[in-house]
């Protein structure tokens, strides 16, 4: 094929490549400034429903926000119809900052922290006290959530018309614990009391009945209820995902899926022992990356010499030793 000759070419035979746009690139993000404060109230499936001046909203993840995480408990700003009719849909185009953030691992041996709910300022650790039994390792694991959170712990131990709450009480006396008992068709006033007017997150076990004290403390929750394995002594997964829920008499509380295991992987030992302010100080002297469980601890010094209560070091080596995935309830 014979060359075609480049001499008398002009700018008309040059092809330009069309212009993407007209408008400048910038780095600056919209501000949204008229947009409404709302509360996430539940999540699924990238659906977020949340609360904006008393109306139920359904928003979705403003693309802006990128791979932020939005949870239960946030605080956003939304745009777009913000009416609540069915077929409404709305945009979250800001995660206020968070107060305290609550978080879990998938497993003890994934270090990826994954956080469940923000803005709460109480656990609420739901532990039955007969069937099925109370897993004390369990517990204790969500007490180093709690403690690494911020966020206030509170034991409420139910079934107490099958066994006697004083034992599993006295265990957790020297980390200052409240704790509240109910029975089944008993009085929940005292445990009202700890939730009114404030933010709590119930967790707990399968079968521990989470679901049944959100029902008689929220009536029209409509939470489904499982019964427990006469075989294996497991509750059946009866919520399958976290949500909040007004609390008539002033608060909020937010159900979340019962589990079997609570990864602590992102934790590191200092900050557990940073809850225990009694004990921090003499850890201080402890040798670098002490586990806190050997001879060469200071902690034995600390407590031996009067400045804490040997039971307050019991219960923060029982705390750490939750940790250990290999550790039997």
């Amino acid at each position: 094929m014979p060359q075609r000759s480049t001499r008398g070419l002009d700018e008309d035979d040059v092809r330009v490549r069309p212009s993407r746009g007209t408008r400048p690139r910038s780095k600056e993000r919209p501000r949204h400034e008229d947009a409404e404060p709302g509360r996430v109230v539940t999540v699924d499936r990238g659906r977020y429903a949340c609360l904006v001046d008393g109306r139920d909203v359904v928003a979705v993840k403003a693309r802006e926000l990128g791979r932020k995480a939005v949870v239960v408990g946030d605080r956003v700003a939304l745009v777009g119809d913000l009416s609540g009719r069915p077929d409404a849909m709305a945009r979250i185009v800001r995660v206020e900052p968070r107060t305290t953030v609550l978080r879990r691992s998938a497993d003890d041996t994934d270090p990826v922290e994954r956080v469940m709910v923000a803005n709460a300022d109480q656990l609420a650790v739901v532990v039955a006290l007969a069937d099925p039994e109370p897993r004390p390792r369990l517990v204790d694991r969500y007490l180093v959530a709690a403690y690494d959170a911020g966020l206030d712990p509170l034991l409420v131990l139910t079934k107490a018309d099958l066994a006697d709450p004083a034992p599993l009480r006295a265990a957790y006396d020297p980390l200052d614990v409240p704790a509240v008992a109910t029975r089944k068709g008993g009085s929940l006033d005292a445990l009202v009391a700890r939730l009114r007017d404030r933010v709590s997150v119930l967790v707990g076990h399968s079968g521990v009945g989470k679901s049944t004290l959100v029902n008689a403390l929220v009536p029209d929750s409509h939470r489904a209820i499982g019964a427990v394995n006469a075989v294996t002594g497991r509750g059946r997964h009866t919520t399958s995902s976290a949500l909040a829920l007004a609390l008539p008499g002033g608060g909020w509380v937010i159900d979340t899926p019962g589990i079997r295991s609570f990864g602590l992987a992102h934790l590191d030992t200092d900050r557990v022992v940073q809850a225990f302010p009694d004990l921090a100080e003499g850890a201080a002297a402890c040798p670098p990356h002490c586990s806190h469980q050997g001879d060469e601890c200071a902690l034995d010094v600390w407590v031996a010499t009067g400045h804490a209560d040997p039971r307050r070091l019991d219960s923060l080596r029982r705390v750490l030793a939750a940790r250990d995935p290999h550790a039997e309830d």
